[in-house]
């Protein structure tokens, strides 16, 4: 009997129609050690015999990431007398949160020839994230922040950051190798890059642009006010969400970007992609999917399983397949609260289109995609509301959750689970200080996402809930 298809080909049915052409396989020698990793080990190590695939990664995360010092107390900047070094970065976030979970990661980055440069390098190295691929500038410093620790969306956060002429800010097409990332099966992009240069953007516009072989993008759009100066981020980061394959986005971003809040209204603004995540808050999230253009239904081979009957690799090793929930996404009931899909619409429904996308409506069911325009389908939304979370921190939960949505995504995990997983993550760094955490075991974490509505509904997280000692209650 033969086993089920490498995840790259069910990973494919998720590109826009211009990027399904066949993948070119690229060789590499062997991977460098991930560096030290005596700061948090991942869950489990990936057996490596009898892979041939064994060094390539599963995600790459490319960005900035800088030395954020931390308040020892609240309070305004001024008033705060004494800061901890930590390291702070959407993209090095989401690589460490995902090493940690289990999973090959690489972190592709740039930082200075100095002293931060080191402790970041070996930080997230500690991790078990690969930093081969990370670039040392002789010329530029490492970027490096203060903020206090408020949440970003209120007036009361206030974040300083010393990142102009920062070594990632001289990221580009020519210091940056497209061989780099070329080779993970998804490359995890956020706004924030394209923000730091007319260099980085340029660097961005390669990335996301259709190519044989591009790795599935997903793009966090991370809308940061403070550091668009010209005016141009509406229009940037709308240019490269429709570029991307998976978009997270939160309905305040979406508003204040686009001028529209409603997630069947993002849904509308952006149908090119696959996957729309649109994050809610504290109300939880939504998820648009096109059927025609589903994320895996074969999951990747757990790591650490050995080889039995059931699911294989590209290389045909045989591993035991993951149990996965059968729920279908049109059957999610028990929205907690969330908003409809649309004044029109239910879940399961398509979502409305407007502009150049409403033509693709009319067309025949069998008609081919129109040059530059998404291949027409029928969404599927996915409601899941978040539990309660007792709030220690509230930085980095969206990262968490983008980490914890691919990690399902690789899983090859339903719509609902992933989200699920994604609030699990997300709610791991709300209960810790700073913008990292370590997840919750798998085991845990997958016994708490297969809950019923009810007992999810119920679900209340406070800090200490990922530890192995803890014991995690319902109602």
């Amino acid at each position: 009997m033969s086993g089920p298809p490498p995840v790259d080909a069910a990973l494919e049915n998720v590109r826009p129609e211009s990027a399904r052409q066949e993948a070119a396989r690229r060789d590499v020698a062997a991977r460098p050690e991930a560096g030290r990793r005596d700061a948090v080990r991942p869950e489990v190590v990936r057996s490596e015999v009898g892979r041939p695939d064994s060094v390539r990664p599963d995600v790459v995360c490319l960005g900035e990431s800088m030395v954020t010092f931390l308040p020892s107390r609240p309070g305004r900047l001024a008033d705060v007398p004494s800061f901890t070094r930590a390291i702070g970065g959407a993209e090095s976030n989401v690589a460490c949160a995902l090493a940690a979970a289990g999973h090959r990661v690489r972190w592709v980055g740039r930082v200075g020839r100095d002293g931060f440069g080191d402790h970041l390098v070996d930080t997230i190295a500690g991790y078990g994230v690969d930093v081969s691929a990370v670039g040392r500038d002789p010329h530029r410093p490492t970027g490096v922040y203060f903020r206090t620790d408020e949440d970003r969306a209120t007036d009361a956060h206030e974040v300083v950051y010393y990142r102009a002429g920062s070594a990632a800010s001289a990221m580009s097409p020519a210091t940056v190798p497209y061989e780099a990332v070329a080779d993970a099966r998804i490359l995890h992009l956020t706004g924030i890059t394209a923000a730091l240069s007319a260099d980085c953007l340029a660097l961005m516009r390669e990335l996301t642009a259709p190519r044989p072989g591009r790795p599935l993008v997903s793009f966090d759009v991370n809308h940061r006010p403070g550091l668009w100066r010209d005016g141009r981020a509406s229009e940037v980061l709308l240019e490269l969400a429709r570029r991307a394959d998976v978009v997270f986005v939160g309905a305040d971003e979406a508003a204040a970007l686009w001028d529209c809040g409603d997630p069947a209204a993002i849904r509308a603004v952006l149908a090119e992609p696959g996957v729309v995540v649109v994050k809610l808050g504290g109300e939880g999230a939504m998820a648009f999917e096109r059927c025609a253009a589903s994320f895996p239904t074969r999951p990747l081979p757990e790591p650490g399983l050995r080889p039995g009957p059931g699911a294989s690799n590209a290389g045909g090793a045989e591993y035991q397949p993951v149990r996965r929930s059968r729920t279908r996404p049109q059957a999610v009931r028990g929205s907690g609260g969330l908003p409809p899909v649309s004044g029109r619409g239910r879940v399961g429904e398509k979502a409305p289109r407007s502009g150049p996308a409403a033509a693709l409506d009319t067309a025949p069911l069998d008609a081919p995609a129109p040059v530059g325009r998404p291949p027409r389908g029928r969404d599927t939304a996915t409601p899941v509301p978040a539990p309660r979370v007792t709030v220690v921190s509230p930085v980095g939960a969206g990262d968490a959750f983008a980490a914890g949505f691919l990690s399902g995504t690789l899983r090859g995990l339903d719509m609902r689970t992933r989200l699920r997983h994604g609030h699990l993550a997300a709610a791991a760094a709300l209960t810790v200080p700073g913008d990292l955490a370590r997840p919750a075991r798998r085991a845990r974490a997958d016994r708490l996402a297969a809950l019923d509505d009810a007992a999810w509904g119920t679900l209340h997280l406070g800090p200490g809930w990922t530890g192995d000692d803890q014991e995690v209650r319902t109602p």
